[in-house]
This record gives structure tokens, sequence and C-alpha cells, in this order.
């Protein structure tokens, strides 16, 4: 892939690139962005950049508008036009400031425009758009749409701030069960955090938000439970896991103008299913249409709470499994999220030789993401420097493994194998109950959705030899990233989906794992480091 070096004041940044993309478009994605304010139509002027080494299109007549004939032959040009064609070398001369919000960029699952609304909004220009957003442990995504024409007008991640309070559901749960105060304060920082990165949009793209007057939100149940104030104490009693949590409409007044967009907006919070069955996992179903077809599939979205659902043909099975942070790599000792500078491909390559991709190419890297380490562990379970127990087989270093990066550091701990473990063997376990109580083989599977962050990095060979997914053919996985926000674009512009949500919502069954007789057995066995085999399904 060609290579944008990017800098700007004393802060340099490489960054690989699809083509067919303007400068804008890739720096949105990363932490270093220029300044905008027309929705990169090339009406302001903010974004200049000196092209300093490469080519790419000719000034378009907008730049030609934007800057003069000296400029232009001193190498100026706007990023929201400049589409480099290779390797090029640029400087920021106008950077934005720093922001803890990114844009989604090829992370999108679907077209900007591929969706037409269906919904009968009582709209008029002053109020034309409205607003998706997936709330999830880890990170909070959202989309912003005009609601004439069903165009996405922009897009933002960043992290769910109440990571302050633990990385997983059960830890910020009891911290909320302890305190109201804290409760209050985890539910306002979701808003918080959902202002700014409004903000952020209307701030950079031009756009009015007080014009959004519709705001569809979707997460898993604690997520939910913990914004709206309502349920969350629920959680913590294992004999609610099976029943619905509720999560009351929010009256306008309370959010709209919080969050920058109309006073008046119509907020709609989708209801989870049941327990840890969050409206995340249901707007996936939504968006990968797994009902739809008469033959066996299976739909895992990857995260600190991994839902998993199984579609025999004729009926859905549900479930939750706790695998904790392990796949996004949250706790792990040089773990970070997979964004610029992490390892998210490990490559075996013979004698013991491990060869690494990073994310952005930065050297050395930052850290190791968690496709990174599935395939670490799956490279050193090769290699046999890990057993299939979990244990260091090196009489150096039995209690870690260091990467093989100089003068950087890296490693992984016993602590962390044991993590990632305990991780993979929830997941595994809830995939065999789910095949177990439908009477099917792994091998029935004619679809293996995987969504998620990490299921949008995940080596599939990997996975399957460690036993995180079945061992079935490569050609029925799909990566499906963040089909969550996916589902939730679509209940905004489509009352059809809304029907079938509800569809789907009424022939769900949810299976609570904690009920399934053999579990503890199921959950052990698949804490080796070994491919999962037909016979681990059977009943």
């Amino acid at each position: 892939m060609p290579l944008i070096t990017a800098h700007a004041n004393s802060t340099v940044l490489p960054i690989h690139f699809q083509t067919g993309q303007t400068l804008r478009a890739i720096l949105d994605t990363t932490t270093m962005r220029v300044r905008s304010g027309c929705r990169g139509t090339g009406a302001c002027g903010l974004c200049c950049i000196r092209l300093v080494a490469g080519s790419g299109n000719a000034p378009t007549p907008n730049e030609r508008l934007q800057l003069s004939p000296e400029k232009l032959t001193a190498g100026v040009r706007l990023a929201c036009q400049f589409q480099p064609s290779g390797d090029v070398t640029v400087e920021l001369l106008n950077p934005a400031p720093p922001s803890d919000w990114k844009s989604l960029g090829q992370e999108i699952l679907r077209p900007a425009s591929c969706l037409l609304p269906s919904r009968s909004f009582p709209l008029t220009t002053a109020t034309s758009m409205g607003i998706a957003v997936d709330l999830g442990t880890t990170n909070i995504c959202l989309a912003l749409y005009n609601l004439l024409t069903g165009q996405r007008l922009s897009e933002r991640s960043g992290i769910n701030p109440q990571s302050l309070f633990g990385s997983d559901v059960m830890t910020r749960l009891v911290a909320a069960a302890e305190s109201a105060e804290i409760a209050g304060k985890m539910s306002d920082m979701v808003l918080v955090a959902l202002a700014e990165a409004i903000q952020d949009i209307s701030s950079r793209e031009g756009i009015d938000t007080s014009q959004a007057i519709y705001l569809t939100l979707v997460g898993n149940t604690a997520m939910l439970a913990l914004l709206t104030g309502k349920g969350h104490e629920l959680l913590l009693r294992p004999e609610m896991w099976e029943q619905a949590i509720p999560c009351p409409t929010v009256p306008p007044s309370h959010w709209g103008a919080r969050l920058g967009i109309h006073a008046m907006a119509n907020i709609e919070v989708i209801a989870p299913l049941a327990g840890f069955v969050g409206s995340d996992l249901l707007a996936g179903l939504l968006a990968m249409h797994l009902t739809k077809r008469e033959k066996p599939a299976l739909f895992i979205d990857f995260g600190t709470n991994t839902e998993i659902a199984l579609w025999d043909g004729h009926q859905l099975l549900v479930t939750s499994a706790a695998g904790g942070p392990a796949f996004e790599s949250c706790g792990i000792s040089c773990g970070m999220p997979a964004e610029s500078g992490a390892i998210y491909r490990v490559t075996h390559q013979g004698a013991d030789t491990l060869s690494f991709e990073v994310i952005d190419d930065l050297s050395p890297p930052r850290g190791l993401c968690g496709s990174g380490l599935v395939d670490l562990v799956a490279c050193l379970c090769q290699d046999k420097i890990l057993s299939d127990t979990g244990r260091f087989l090196s009489p150096s270093s039995p209690v870690e493994y260091c990467l093989p990066w100089p003068g950087k550091g890296l490693s992984i701990t016993k602590r962390d194998i044991d993590m990632l473990q305990r991780a993979k063997a929830a997941v595994a376990a809830g995939v065999t109950a789910l095949l177990n109580k439908a009477a099917l083989s792994a091998s029935a599977l004619t679809r293996v959705c995987l969504a998620g962050a990490f299921g949008k990095y995940i080596r599939v060979a990997s996975a399957k030899a460690i036993g995180l997914l079945p061992d079935i053919d490569d050609n029925r996985f799909e990566l499906c990233g963040n089909t969550a926000l996916a589902g939730c674009e679509d209940l905004l512009l489509s009352s059809e989906a809304a029907d079938r949500l509800e569809g789907i919502r009424s022939e769900a069954e949810l299976i609570n794992l904690s009920r399934i007789a053999d579990f503890d057995e199921l959950f052990f066995n698949h804490l080796f480091f070994r491919p999962m085999t037909e016979a681990s399904h059977d009943s």
C-alpha cells in the first residue's frame, strides 16, 4: 500500500492508505487532522497542506478559487481536494486541534448512501438530520444522516470514558450499585462524550447539528442500563439474567440540548433482549440478515461482553459470554486498541522467526491489539514456546515472552495468557453450548459472521488454531466490522427495519449459560490452546 508521510509542527506520522481517497478523508482516521468547515467540498479553504514530495490529481476548480497561482506553484493544496496517487510527503499548514474522536473511515460496513429513508419523518429543512449511536463497553461510534436523502454526512469513533470505573461491564455495574453518585457520573460521562463527538462533527464539517431531530441508540444491556440509570442493579442478580431489563424512553428535554442536537429531538434507546443480550446484538443480526436464509449460521460480536447467536434455519438461539477485555487487549501488559501503532498481525516465518504487521506501519510499534495477541499465541504454540495449557516452555523465561523488536521491550506474561485463555474458553464454550442445544455440528454452519473491532482484524486461521473459532472452511467466515452501528443506521432510517427487529426479538430464545448443566466442563475443555473438534460438539 502507498505511504503518506505527514508532518505537522514537530510531529511526523506515516500512514498507509488505499488510493481513491482524499487526503482529508485519510487524515481524519488518524490523530493528525486538518482544520475544516465545509464537509470537504473545498468551499472554506481551511485545510491547506503543502505537497513536499510525490504526486496526485491536478488542482480542482475549487482549489483554483481558494488558492492563488503562487501558492499552487509552491505545492499548496486543499486536503479535501487532493487525492494522492502514490507515496507522498505532506506538511499540514493548518492542523486541527487534537481530538479524541476519529472518523470511522473504511471501517464503515456499507456505502454512505445505500439506504433510502422509508420512515415517515415529519421533517423540515431545519430538522432534517438523525444520528445513529452504538454504545459499546470500550468504544462509542456514531453516524450523522440526512434523513431526507439517506446520505451519511459524517461519523465518529472514540473511547467510552466509563473505562475509568473498570474495563469490563461487571466492574462498572458493581461500582454503580455501590454508589448512586458513581452511577450518575457514569451516565453523565457518556452524554458528555456524545456531546463532544457531535460538537467535533459540527465544528469540522460546518454542520448545524441542532437540526438533528432523531437519535437512535443501541448497546449492550449493561451500557444501556448505566446510561439510562435504570436496571443496572438487576444485572448483578443471576435470577434476572433471563429477564427483560427496563430501558425507559428518555424525555427529549433531558438529553437534546445537552447533546447539541434539537432540544426536542426524538431519542430512541433500543431496548435489549434480556439479561446480558443487548440491542447491539439485535442490530447486528438485523444488519447481517442472519435469519433470512434456511441454512445454519453463527454470529459472534466480540467484546468485553461477547454476544453469540445461532440460527439453525428455523430457530434463533442467543447468549452472551463474559469474555472480559482480552479481545480488545485491555489489561494485557503491552496491549492497546486496534489503532495506529498496534501490532495486528503476527506471522510465523519458520525457525522460531516471527514477522509483525503494524497499523499505519509505525516503527517501533506502540503495543499489541487483540488480533495480534491471538496471532502471537498461535505462533508460539506452533513453535512449542507455549504449551496448549498456556505454560511457557522456555527455561530462560518461564513467566513471559519478549517480542523480538529491538529496543522496544514489548512482552506478554503468563497473566496475559491466562486472560486470553479464559476469554476464548468462555466464547468457545458458548458456541458449543448453542450448537449442542440445536443438535448441530460445526460443519453444518454455512456462515460465521464475526463482528466488532476484534472481528475486523482477526486472522481466522490463528483463531481456529487456538480453539477460539470452529475448525471449518475459511470461506464460511465473514469479517463484518461494526454491525451494531450498521443495524442502528437501518433502524434510524427504515420502518421496515424496525418491523424486522421486532420479528428477530420475538423469535429469539435466550440461553443462560449458567443454567447449562455441563457448561463448567465445556469451559474447562476449551481452556486448552488447540483446535475445536467435532467431538467437542457432541451432546
